[in-house]
């Protein structure tokens, strides 16, 4: 009789990411509210300080913009303040976001260390 030869090992799949698939986490991360829930799910289990950076980064646009939009109840003060303030939280995001491009974790200005400081239990 012939024999069948066995079937060649099949290499496991491993958990961890490349940097590569960490970077992409981290860049939909700043896109929207949908894209960070996105980058969470994409996220899973692994744990990446790069991408941790990222998700801590871009809560606290979120929650600094949910902020900033109140702002906007309050007649003429708020009317002036809080475009104002979303033109710098643009701009902050757009550092932020280019950090993720180029692949480093430096804070943005102002707001980036109270971020990863208010946030350093979250994503780790």
């Amino acid at each position: 009789m012939d024999t069948v030869p066995p079937p060649p090992p099949v290499a496991a799949a491993t958990a961890e990411a490349s940097p590569a698939d960490d970077k992409t986490v981290a860049i939909v991360c700043y896109l929207t509210v949908i894209g960070f829930i996105i980058a969470l799910v994409m996220r899973g289990n692994r744990r990446s300080p790069f991408v941790a950076f990222h998700l801590r980064q871009m809560l606290g646009f979120l929650i600094v913009g949910i902020c900033c939009s109140f702002l906007m109840i309050i007649p003429i003060l708020g009317w002036i303040l809080a475009p104002l303030l979303f033109l710098a939280l643009l701009v902050l995001w757009i550092i932020g976001f280019l950090g993720a491009l180029n692949g480093t974790t430096k804070p943005v200005p102002v707001l980036g260390a109270n971020f990863q400081k208010w946030f350093a239990t979250a994503f780790v």
